[in-house]
C-alpha cells in the first residue's frame, strides 16, 4: 500500500441543504515516534458537504496508511483534517482522536475547519 492512499469522492446528491455525516473509524492505529509503540484510538469525522462526500472504502484505505507512522496525536490529527479539507472542499470539518491509555493518562485531541462562505 502506499504511503499515503488516494482518497475518492463523490458527488453530494443533496448539495443545496446543510446536513452532517459523521464517520467513526474505531480501530485506528498509529504508532508513537518516540517510544516505537503501537497507539489505539477512535477516529469521529464530522462534516457539512458541500459538493463532494467522502468514499468510505478509500477512507479506511486512507486511515490505514497510519499504521505503521510514527506520528504524535496532534499533528495525525491536524493532517487528517488537512487532508481531508483539501479531498472534499466541505463547509466545515471537525475531526474528533480520542487514545487509549498510555501510562494512566488518555488524550482527546479536536480540530476544526470552516469554510469562508
Amino acid at each position: 500500500m502506499s504511503e499515503q492512499s488516494k482518497l475518492e469522492m463523490f458527488e453530494n446528491p443533496h448539495p443545496q441543504r446543510d446536513y452532517v455525516i459523521t464517520i467513526r473509524c474505531p480501530e485506528f492505529t498509529s504508532v508513537c515516534p518516540k517510544t516505537g509503540q503501537p497507539d489505539f484510538g477512535t477516529i469521529v469525522i464530522e462534516y457539512c458537504p458541500d459538493k463532494l462526500c467522502i468514499e468510505l472504502k478509500s477512507l479506511k484505505f486512507y486511515m490505514q496508511s497510519f499504521r505503521n507512522k510514527g506520528i504524535f496525536y496532534e499533528a495525525l490529527t491536524n493532517d487528517i483534517l488537512d487532508y481531508l479539507v483539501q479531498a472534499c472542499k466541505p463547509r466545515w470539518m471537525k475531526i474528533d482522536a480520542t487514545f487509549t491509555p498510555r501510562g494512566g493518562i488518555t488524550s482527546q485531541i479536536i480540530a476544526k475547519y470552516e469554510s469562508e462562505k
